[in-house]
């Protein structure tokens, strides 16, 4: 691959995390600064493969163990999540969506869907496949690496 490939991809990137710092698609679809720590936490619960709960919560989102009780009690206090005992351990407690937390989950990726749609417009449906499987092998390989 050529290092203009590789600058282009970089330029790229830098645009797309600052777009994220900015939480641009959140702020297009009105969310405040609460909503988005709330759908940080939805996300991740969302994305587990397995029961989460707040530890697993910290280690998706990168963040200490106390900030990651804070988030989770705003979604939890927001009707988010609630907590459910662990069937295992009584003591630990798994993160589950409450309807309300799935109906925003729904509204959030509709709007990032619409948005996404809106910027590849113009392109064939063959050109939005071909992305989809590259973004998605990139991103797989980054994840790899």
């Amino acid at each position: 691959m050529g290092k203009d490939e590789l600058a282009a991809v970089e330029a790229a990137m830098v645009r797309v995390r600052r777009r994220q710092a900015r939480r641009a698609l959140a702020r297009a679809a009105g969310s405040t600064p609460a909503d988005d720590a709330s759908q940080q936490v939805l996300d991740a619960v969302e994305g587990a493969s397995e029961p989460i709960g707040v530890t697993g919560i910290a280690g998706a989102l990168a963040v200490d163990q106390p900030r990651a009780s804070k988030l989770v009690a705003g979604a939890v206090r927001a009707g988010l999540l609630r907590r459910e005992a662990a069937p295992d351990d009584g003591r630990r407690s798994h993160l589950v969506l409450t309807a309300a937390g799935r109906s925003r989950l729904a509204a959030v990726h509709q709007h990032r869907r619409d948005r996404f749609a809106a910027a590849m417009a113009g392109w064939t449906p063959g050109e939005r496949a071909t992305f989809a499987d590259l973004l998605t092998r990139f991103v797989d390989g980054l994840d790899a690496g």
